[in-house]
């Protein structure tokens, strides 16, 4: 069975790798065939011993165990896939009816939400997510927009698109979210909405609303500055009320498990059932011989904890905990002695059937990589350790173990997780969730407040931990050789003290956590245009200097670019500091990620089109003055938190790093770009204007070739950059267009003049404004250039060699790694 488990599980990983998997299932069983076909054929051919056998039911198993894995999800995703959005219906209002299937959460003004449609429209899947925000327009007495209750049926005016999100190096795959969870379709309330009479159309709907009423009554007892979203997620899984400053600090300490509901929570629910039924049980001995205490603990252990799962959403982490516990419990039930090992490969098996997108979650491998862990840790031994040391020991052992599945999935680990675990699980597991559970039948202060206290306290701790300098581990996700070795070297070490070759084993995870990305070599550089939606972000690397041009666009009041997009990529690339940002203009979808990045990485100077608004949006006073961005020892006025001042751009000039030459072509004066962005700042405040003439214009140039950088400048300034420049000086080979390429920018003289071979847009999918514009595309093709999008590409890379002879390349992010789930 383990064998079979993880051969299985391989399958799994293989589909979930593909391209596309149309015909897929028939292809994957008939090549399992023909492997069987080929092994019962030597079979025969060979002599019959005991190692022939042995080896022909091996490779049987082998080939049945991949065949199956690979056939059984690739059949589901061709189902999954076929519950579309029909293209036409993409972009246009339709009216849609269903029931709200999950606990809405509360954005800027409005919800959003789960929606199970009743299947009047054709074309239209089965489960969609809604946001539904109150009109721009919409008169001050018109009043909040009513919350949508779980279970209730209602009708929408919709707008709808398919899954789509951006697709960067080391950031998360939000199609396959979406895919996993079976929401094939997203979009917005256009028009009207009108609330139906009826009951909930499923069970889990009827869950979801007595979720929503224990977590509102949960929230009218518990103040409202005090830990209620912890409390609230730990109860029904409703994790919309924990802030971001309070997830980081769970990050940096490493117990974010402990308030996402999970294996631990779930098995403390059964634990707890099962100790109170098997101690009332040993008392009433008509009971014991009519069914063992320990299976009648059983029993109610998993009664409770599928109560709990449900209250908490059955979500897939909570599916995938419950499976584990689930098979557990029917191996106790059915009377043998079974292996643990072979209780978790049975577990394992499970939750791939039911669920074959678990793989796509760094939670399935963190969880199953726990419990082997727990299972190597404290069996196979003589004198097996119990209590307090055998507590230590294990967390100590997770705490190292893990270290790489870490690095791969979040590029970090925190040094201080098992002094952070030793304080906050027993607070966890003990006090704060048995008086959250305790309170579930009535939501009562006398237990919601004690718990509350313990929670502040817990966060006290932790908010002092995660303080401490260095206490998270931060470096470029490693490639898979080196990862593997990481993970040998763990299995290496959680074997017994006499195993030979243990020693070896710290020195490969040594080599692990000493691993950096290779970086351009002198004389060269590579850029990335990031996909970040509707705005611009430009990363440059060269040998030993890193450069941002632009921050990205904010997605709502708690989100930006800087956080979700730029952020991990920067981790994800082993870039630990900025040496210059340049901040073009101060529009929002440039700039709206900007606080985010400053707040989580270094930045040693930032250079911006406006940086009096600039320095407004970072939430500075001032500004600071003449500087040289290529001069990494020079004076720089900075706040209190170690920012640098903004300084206009032109103020940069020309500068070199490694071999590389950095010219800002425009603004030109200082002072006078400084007006025209003041004037264009006042303007657009006062609805007449836009500051996008301001933009910094940057071109980077190596041997190969350059990277012309141009914001969101327009006409007007393309004609200026031609009168004013020599012939050549805006020679470049890719372009980046100006203004995510609107028509009112990227003109035919300026497009002759760059003699480009490449133009990037960067633009959001299906945006409002129809860039790139077709009449720029086809301006840029004309003119002999290839035309790159990140809407369609994502992520696009860009490789300039050191070697005037070198051949620039380019590659997008959609292409180098293809999903089958993609655009779909």
């Amino acid at each position: 069975m383990r064998v079979f488990s993880v051969v299985f599980l391989i399958g799994v990983c293989l589909v979930q790798t593909r391209a596309a998997v149309d015909g897929l299932a028939m292809g994957a069983m008939l090549l399992g065939a023909g492997a069987l076909l080929v092994v019962l054929a030597l079979r025969w051919a060979w002599p019959r011993t005991r190692q022939s056998e042995a080896l022909v039911r091996g490779a049987l198993l082998v080939v049945i165990a991949a065949a199956t894995g690979a056939a059984w999800s690739a059949w589901r995703a061709e189902l999954r896939l076929a519950d579309a959005l029909r293209g036409e219906l993409e972009g246009v209002d339709l009216v849609v009816r269903g029931h709200v299937a999950s606990l809405p959460q509360a954005v800027d003004q409005g919800w959003r939400f789960v929606l199970e449609t009743d299947g009047e429209t054709a074309g239209v899947p089965r489960r969609l997510l809604l946001s539904w925000r109150q009109e721009r327009d919409a008169p001050p007495s018109t009043g909040p927009l009513p919350a949508p209750q779980p279970g209730e049926a209602w009708s929408f005016v919709v707008r709808l698109r398919r899954p789509h999100g951006f697709v960067n190096p080391g950031g998360f795959d939000y199609e396959a979210w979406l895919l996993e969870r079976g929401i094939r379709a997203t979009g917005y309330v256009r028009k009207y909405a009108t609330r139906r009479d009826g009951p909930p159309a499923t069970a889990m709907q009827a869950v979801h609303r007595l979720r929503a009423l224990l977590r509102d009554r949960m929230l009218a007892v518990l103040p409202g500055d005090g830990q209620g979203g912890l409390l609230v997620a730990l109860a029904v899984g409703d994790q919309g009320g924990i802030s971001a400053s309070t997830w980081e600090v769970f990050r940096r300490t490493g117990v974010g498990h402990l308030v996402s509901i999970s294996g631990l929570h779930v098995a403390l629910v059964g634990l707890f059932c099962g100790a109170a039924v098997s101690l009332l049980w040993r008392r009433l001995p008509g009971f014991a011989l009519r069914l063992p205490a320990q299976k009648a603990a059983a029993a109610a252990g998993l009664g409770g904890a599928t109560v709990y799962a449900l209250l908490a959403g059955l979500g897939i982490p909570v599916l995938r905990a419950w499976l584990m516990l689930v098979v557990a419990a029917a191996v106790l039930f059915s009377g043998r002695a079974v292996a643990p090992s072979r209780t978790l490969a049975v577990a394992l098996l499970v939750v791939l059937v039911i669920d074959p997108w678990a793989v796509l979650a760094a939670g399935f491998w963190l969880s199953f990589g726990a419990v082997a862990i727990i299972l190597a840790t404290l069996g196979g031994r003589v004198r097996a350790r119990s209590g307090w040391r055998a507590a230590v020991r294990v967390q100590l052992a997770i705490s190292v173990a893990l270290i790489p599945l870490l690095l791969a999935q979040f590029q970090s680990f925190p040094l201080l997780s098992p002094v952070a675990n030793l304080v906050a699980i027993p607070i966890v597991s003990f006090v704060i969730t048995p008086l959250v559970l305790l309170s579930l039948p009535w939501p009562s202060a006398w237990l919601l407040l004690p718990a509350d206290t313990a929670a502040s306290l817990m966060m006290v701790v932790l908010e002092r931990l995660a303080a401490v300098d260095g206490a998270l581990w931060e470096q470029a996700a490693p490639p898979p050789w080196l990862l593997g070795a990481g993970l040998a070297a763990v299995a290496v070490l959680l074997l017994p003290r006499a195993t030979p070759g243990r020693l070896a084993a710290p020195a490969l995870l040594a080599g692990l956590l000493a691993w950096q990305p290779a970086r351009p070599p002198e004389g060269g550089f590579q850029a990335q245009v990031l996909d970040v939606g509707q705005g611009l972000a430009v990363h440059v690397q060269t040998r030993r200097h890193d450069l941002m041009f632009d921050a990205g666009p904010p997605y709502g009041s708690e989100a930006d670019a800087g956080s979700r997009v730029i952020l991990p990529y920067l981790r994800a690339a082993g870039v630990e500091r900025l040496d210059t940002l340049v901040l073009s203009h101060d529009d929002a979808d440039h700039t709206g990620g900007a606080a985010s990045l400053v707040a989580g990485t270094v930045v040693t100077s930032i250079l911006a089109g406006q940086p009096v608004a600039t320095a407004s949006r970072l939430g500075r006073a001032g500004t600071a003055s003449g500087e040289d961005p290529g001069d990494d020892h020079g004076v720089r006025t900075s706040d209190e938190t170690g920012a640098p001042a903004p300084r206009h751009c032109a103020t940069a000039g020309t500068w070199e790093w490694d071999g590389v030459r950095f010219e800002m072509l425009h603004p030109q004066d200082e002072a006078s770009a400084g007006d025209a962005a003041l004037a264009g700042a006042d303007a657009e405040q006062a609805g007449r204007g836009h500051d996008n003439e301001t933009s910094c214009v940057l071109r980077v140039s190596a041997a190969a070739g350059a990277l012309l950088l141009t914001g969101d400048i327009g006409v007007a300034t393309e004609r200026a950059l031609l009168a004013r420049l020599p012939a050549g000086a805006l020679e470049s080979t890719v372009v980046v267009s100006a203004h995510h390429g609107s028509r009112s920018s990227s003109s035919a003289a300026f497009i002759d003049a760059t003699r480009a071979l490449h133009v990037v847009h960067s633009a959001g999918y299906r945006n409002a404004f129809g860039h790139p514009h077709p009449q720029v595309w086809a301006r840029w093709a004309d003119a002999g250039a290839r035309n790159w999008r990140t809407d369609v590409q994502g992520a696009i890379g860009l490789v300039f060699p050191a070697a005037a002879e070198g051949e620039v390349s380019l590659s997008a992010a959609r292409e180098r790694a293809p999903r089958y789930w993609h655009g779909r």
